[in-house]
């Protein structure tokens, strides 16, 4: 049988397993710097917990997983019917109770639920754990991918928002990635739903609206349409995302728009404080209002966010927003949040398409020590362990050969310097010390090893 991987999956070897750590840990770091502390979740949660929470798109995407127990001759029949009915898309305890979660902002909300007695608010978590979709794999998009997100909940204060901004900036300038933030309002988009004939059309018009960038005005109008708007409403959203212009001029458009609209009012007031916030302490520059965003997660009720990067193709590399009663959900209601997050395998991708990773994150073993028999592999090991004691990555190599094969293994791995201790280097307490990629060597007593530059 040829082995292969599940569509949508991926292994990582040790370069790519290098530079996404260097990416978890630039981001886990600025987390921490702004005083989240980390959290994480199990893979599988109860389905009740995750269906009805992403809208009708995503819980179609949610990867269910079946019982076990299944095998059983005497819960064969029964099997057969309860499957049919999964098939139609329904839900059946008898088949199927649990599934990998779609992201981490329910689980999180699952936990605080579950936790809010013990927890000190406001509850400040991030978390870096991977995430499952059942969507088409392509470019920058899998079936198993990690997310990093920062959020807190217990808190309306917008200064969360302002900071969580702040966060996207200083990561995406750490890792080099030039960046816009876009930020828009789900208030906003309530108070046009509600122009277009009610609330009850939010989710028609935001599920629509979030397509724009795949299918194009044209065939998103269809879609509302289709949707059950008239023309009328569908010519007030083609104006809506037709909004042009700086970031003054698309609130003056915006204003003109929605003027008699008291929620729409709130969501323009929302967006001035962090827009005007910024500006005042010069933190941000690349702050965007960008109407069109619409994120059709139904949980969202305030700002939201999307980053965007720039002088390369690629869909966004994070995005979250504000949810008021996400908590409500588990039947503990009052409980505010927002919160952001990291498309650690998009911004993967952008920092390899512009080779943005440092030279230095490739850094494996730094010294080979040749093997060129057991007394001389006895004081190489000797020598080995003090180098590792003052962290240098240090390794021998695993049996006694000829020096081609040794210095070919050294090449392959990318280690910069090799070690040599002969019988002539044992007898006379030396060792050779070869910088490969110079091309130089030097001799030096063993004892002095440990002060050597590596």
């Amino acid at each position: 049988m040829k082995p292969s991987l599940p569509q949508g999956t991926r292994d990582f070897g040790a370069e790519t397993v290098r530079k996404r750590n260097y990416i978890f840990n630039t981001i886990k770091n600025v987390f921490e710097l702004y005083g989240f502390q980390p959290l994480e979740t199990p893979a599988m949660e109860n389905l009740e917990t995750l269906m009805g929470k992403y809208g009708e798109e995503g819980d179609k995407l949610i990867f269910k997983i079946l019982n076990n127990g299944l095998d059983n001759p005497s819960k064969h029949e029964q099997a057969k019917v309860d499957f049919e009915k999964v098939m139609e898309g329904k839900n059946v305890k008898g088949i199927t109770e649990r599934a990998l979660r779609y992201d981490l902002t329910i689980p999180f909300a699952r936990y605080v639920a579950m936790n809010h007695g013990q927890l000190s608010f406001p509850f400040k978590r991030y978390q870096m754990q991977p995430v499952w979709r059942a969507d088409r794999p392509q470019k920058g998009r899998y079936r198993e991918f990690y997310q990093c997100d920062a959020d807190v909940v217990g808190s309306n204060s917008l200064l969360n928002e302002v900071e969580l901004a702040n966060i996207y900036a200083t990561v995406f300038k750490q890792l080099g990635i030039d960046i816009e933030i876009r930020i828009n309002n789900r208030k906003i988009l309530a108070a046009l739903a509600e122009i277009c004939g009610g609330a009850d059309k939010l989710t028609d018009i935001t599920v629509a609206i979030d397509k724009l960038d795949k299918i194009g005005l044209d065939k998103v109008k269809e879609e509302l349409l289709q949707r059950g708007l008239n023309d009328k409403q569908v010519s007030i959203i083609e104006k809506y995302l037709s909004i042009d212009g700086s970031n003054d001029e698309k609130l003056l458009q915006l204003k003109t728009l929605i003027t008699e609209n008291a929620i729409g009012q709130k969501g323009i007031e929302e967006l001035e404080f962090i827009y005007n916030f910024c500006n005042q302490q010069q933190s941000i520059t690349n702050l965007q209002f960008d109407f069109t965003l619409a994120r059709g997660l139904n949980y969202y009720t305030g700002t939201i966010f999307e980053i965007k990067a720039l002088n390369v193709q690629m869909g966004s590399i994070g995005g979250g927003g504000r949810y008021d009663d996400l908590t409500g959900l588990f039947d503990v209601p009052n409980l505010p949040g927002v919160g952001i997050s990291f498309g650690v395998d998009r911004i993967y991708d952008v920092m390899e398409e512009l080779k943005l990773f440092p030279a230095e994150v490739q850094t494996g073993t730094q010294v080979l020590f040749f093997n060129l028999g057991e007394a001389e592999c006895k004081k190489a090991f000797g020598l080995i362990q003090q180098l590792r004691s003052k962290g240098i990555k240090c390794e021998i190599y695993h049996e006694q050969s000829k020096f081609d094969k040794q210095f070919k293994y050294a090449e392959k791995k990318n280690i910069q310097y090799a070690v040599i201790i002969g019988s002539k280097e044992l007898e006379e307490n030396t060792c050779v010390i070869k910088d490969l990629k110079k091309g130089e060597q030097q001799i030096i007593k063993q004892e002095m090893i440990e002060q050597f530059e590596f």
